[in-house]
């Protein structure tokens, strides 16, 4: 099957090395834009399991598209052997750790249900809190609109910070990465495109130094490549950015700013 970019120019499909586990075939349908797609695949390649990916034109969504997920008719969307579609990158995150439970490390923390809770408590706090958070800095009018929008997205950033010193490990997971390394490692490139286009560091050495270290770590994860930090997917990121901004017109006002940063978590 063929399938499109975001530049609507044909991509053949893709698939990692490893094994399919129970339930046979497995398909997946994204954006490489997407930091809600970019976490599953890094999921799927920590667990090892083989995957065909079908790269979305979200301007003209697929007929897979509309009937796998019909409801938000957005990706992520997972198939796992011709059964029902799995949709939303943490139901699907879930999803993939019960599906292939002996392939690889655990996704969600195996130390009990209250640090499961309080991984998806986090989890939930990236996507609610941290993500609007910088697609605000990246659609900011003016220097001092993003000077503002940018330090209340550090502060997100150091609550993660202290989070990330009390899990006393290599990862958010311990010593292999896990949950919340895929849900906030998803957004890295994301972030490297801000600091490129206004010099806005999200995680910055001297403030957040462990999460400074923990980025360079996954960025280099096997896991991660060519999903998280590729220097192609950065200029994407950067030239998707100046789209949405209206470069070089006058940046567009606050009501269709707002909407722009909805699209972003469109995809």
């Amino acid at each position: 099957m063929r399938s499109y970019s975001i530049d609507h120019r044909p991509e053949q499909t893709m698939a990692t090395a490893g094994s399919e586990g129970e339930g046979g075939d497995v398909k997946l349908l994204g954006l490489r834009l997407s930091p809600f797609v970019a976490r599953v695949r890094m999921a799927l390649a920590a667990k090892g399991v083989r995957y065909e990916y079908l790269e979305q034109d979200l301007a003209a969504k697929s007929d897979l598209l509309l009937r796998s997920n019909p409801v938000h008719r957005k990706v992520p969307v997972l198939i796992h052997g011709g059964s029902k579609p799995v949709c939303e990158s943490l139901v699907i995150l879930h999803y993939i750790d019960e599906a292939w439970p002996t392939a690889g490390p655990a996704i969600l923390p195996a130390g009990g249900p209250l640090e499961r809770a309080a991984a998806r408590f986090w989890a939930a706090y990236v996507d609610g809190e941290l993500f609007p958070a910088w697609g605000r800095v990246m659609m900011a009018a003016e220097e001092d609109e993003r000077d503002e929008r940018a330090r209340e997205a550090g502060e997100m950033v150091s609550r993660l910070e202290e989070v990330f010193v009390s899990s006393a490990g290599e990862f958010f997971g311990g010593d292999a990465m896990g949950y919340l390394d895929f849900v906030l490692g998803s957004n890295l490139f994301w972030f490297e495109a801000l600091r490129r286009m206004f010099g806005v560091k999200l995680i910055d050495e001297a403030r957040t130094p462990m999460l400074a270290a923990w980025a360079e770590r996954v960025g280099k994860a096997a896991a991660a490549e060519g999903v998280v930090m590729s220097e192609e997917l950065v200029e994407m990121a950067v030239e998707h950015a100046k789209k949405l901004r209206g470069f070089g017109p006058p940046p567009p006002p606050p009501r269709e700013r707002e909407k722009q940063i909805n699209y972003l978590a469109s995809v």
